[in-house]
């Protein structure tokens, strides 16, 4: 089994280290289109107007100016370096090196990475239109499909991510396990942004740090999600992925 998540928007700088290099990262096939994406974002974020080209608000111009550095800039394991909600729940420092070789995150840089993998803090979101590629989504699904496509023949995908980075790749509906979390608040089901990402990172942190062999089934998934969590699990389609909901209870 593979899981796949999403970036997270607070990212913690190294402070020394290497630059990046992109034929280093999982799946070097795509050193090229991120060398593309990397120079286009250099460009975009020393343009006067970076930050309506990049859709963030001064609050955050520091980082669109850090970008133009991202090639001299220090690198971290991905790891260290994403540092939201979602990571904090998971806690990779105590989980092994060898089941953090499953975890691969989706980039709107760097197309998709190992969670092992060193690289730089940046600002780009995946739902980005970045000049002169367009909209990151679709600009890296037709580069992330032939590569990711191959590589993940026949393997089991627990796929942890919000809907621009599915986009990038939704891989195989047959194979793949979409993960929901919904709250109940006042007798109704509410989708709340924060639980849900806490619940994804904390589901992947628990299944990584199992003594059990990671599951080989969409059905294992939920069955081992449903130690910790009370879970309805729906079948895939020909079109639609198996989906997992995790129902957090009225607090």
């Amino acid at each position: 089994m593979k899981i796949l998540l999403p970036p997270s928007e607070g990212k913690t700088a190294p402070a020394a280290g290497p630059a990046v290099d992109v034929g280093a990262l999982a799946f070097p096939q795509l050193a090229d289109a991120r060398e593309e994406v990397l120079a286009s974002l250099r460009t975009a974020s020393a343009a006067e107007d970076a930050l309506t080209a990049l859709g963030v608000g001064k609050s955050l111009a520091a980082e669109v100016e850090a970008n133009t550095r991202l090639c001299t800039a220090p690198a971290a394991p991905a790891h260290e370096v994403y540092t939201g909600v979602l990571y904090s729940a998971m806690g990779a420092a105590d989980i092994a090196p060898e089941r953090l070789a499953h975890v691969f995150v989706s980039s709107a840089l760097f197309g998709v990475v190992n969670l092992t993998d060193p690289i730089p803090a940046y600002r780009l979101s995946m739902g980005t239109a970045l000049p002169p590629l367009g909209r990151m989504r679709t600009w890296w699904r037709k580069r992330l499909a032939p590569v990711l496509d191959e590589a993940f023949a026949g393997e089991l995908l627990l796929d942890c991510r919000s809907a621009d980075y599915r986009a990038s790749w939704p891989g195989r509906p047959a194979q793949t396990v979409t993960v929901d979390v919904v709250q109940v608040r006042g007798g109704k089901r509410t989708v709340v942004s924060h639980f849900a990402k806490h619940t994804r990172g904390e589901l992947a942190g628990r299944l990584l740090r199992a003594e059990a062999p990671l599951p080989e089934t969409p059905e294992g998934i939920a069955e081992a999600a449903g130690r910790w969590y009370e879970v309805e699990y729906a079948q895939p389609t020909a079109r639609k992925a198996a989906s997992l909901t995790v129902v957090l209870p009225e607090t």
